[in-house]
């Protein structure tokens, strides 16, 4: 057991056995690293659904006591320029292994930050090194890829874990760890996580610092979800034609509850179905709030483009 306690990592399975969940891309990579036989791979998918985990369970398992020697981590959005490639997977990759495993392995996390320029030049060291070196490039969204890097590599996509899955991961971390967790709890961890297993980690040992007896209330304190009665509120309220009004409770609610505008955008969207409204008009407010979310994401001010969204439920 890792002395780390940080609960994603002192957890992080070492081997295929102790894996949970992604069962049938599990049992594929299984048959590659018996074989010995591992091609380019790209694992694609959301975060916390195990692709770096895997990764490191590949290279445990094909190296042994010599995987750290074998084995290169870097991540796309720290080097994602021309030169890493050039130089440190270059020279990583033209070098033989340190052991009877004909290649080492570069796990290149987040590569769908790479710069065009730089995933060209990969897919030439890909291409003149495949026999002293295999790459594994983990990424969110597979479509950032070039298509000749995407054509030289076994994809394989992983998905959000079920529930089930979930709730085995932090039963098991909970036995060890001497925690008492309610199942309205387990509940409320997985649905704010989504199938997120290290969220939902953080969630729990965030839970366990607080208390050993983890229950629905200490989660909620934890996770901060937005109440959709709350919102809704607030929708009414500009509906109504009350701008002003609407505009002060969203704000206040804001800074009372600690969210962001992601969460409250989040919440809008789903609360808008809910309201009375024309179908036409409910289509064009989710619409705004695609338009509102990719502002933030792109940095614009919180409040601003809140109070821009809020405009659009009174307008008729």
């Amino acid at each position: 057991m890792s002395d780390s306690s940080i609960f994603i990592e002192k957890y992080r399975p070492k081997n295929f056995e102790e894996f949970v969940g992604q069962d049938i891309i599990v049992n594929r990579i299984k048959s590659f690293v018996e074989n010995k036989n591992l091609p380019h791979l790209i694992f694609a998918g959301s975060p916390g659904v195990g692709k770096t985990t895997l990764a490191l369970i590949i290279a445990r398992d094909m190296f042994k006591e010599n995987w750290r020697e074998n084995f290169l981590e870097l991540n796309g959005s720290d080097d994602r320029g021309i030169n890493v490639v050039r130089e440190t997977i270059k020279d990583f990759a033209r070098t033989k292994p340190f052991s009877d495993v004909p290649y080492k392995i570069i796990l290149l996390d987040e590569s769908d930050a790479l710069t065009r320029e730089a995933q060209h030049a990969l897919r030439r060291t890909m291409e003149n090194y495949s026999n002293t070196c295999r790459f594994i490039l983990s990424c969110n969204y597979s479509s950032k890829l070039i298509d000749p890097i995407i054509s030289r590599c076994a994809i394989f996509r992983f998905k959000p874990l079920n529930k089930e899955d979930v709730f085995t991961i932090l039963k098991k971390i909970a036995k060890t760890e001497g925690l008492k967790i309610e199942e309205k709890a387990l509940e409320l961890i997985f649905s704010a996580s989504k199938g997120d297993v290290r969220k939902a980690e953080n969630i729990l040992q965030s839970s366990s610092s607080i208390s050993k007896n983890i229950n629905e209330n200490l989660v909620k304190e934890i996770v901060k979800e937005v109440n959709p009665e709350d919102i809704k509120n607030i929708l009414e309220i500009a509906i109504s034609g009350d701008f002003i009004k609407a505009r002060n409770k969203l704000l206040e609610f804001m800074l009372k509850e600690g969210l962001s505008g992601i969460d409250i955008i989040k919440s809008i969207q789903s609360e808008i179905l809910n309201l009375n409204l024309e179908d036409k008009k409910k289509m064009q407010l989710i619409d705004k709030c695609g338009d509102i979310e990719f502002r933030l994401v792109e940095g614009s001010d919180e409040f601003v483009q809140l109070e821009a969204l809020l405009s659009n439920f009174i307008e008729k």
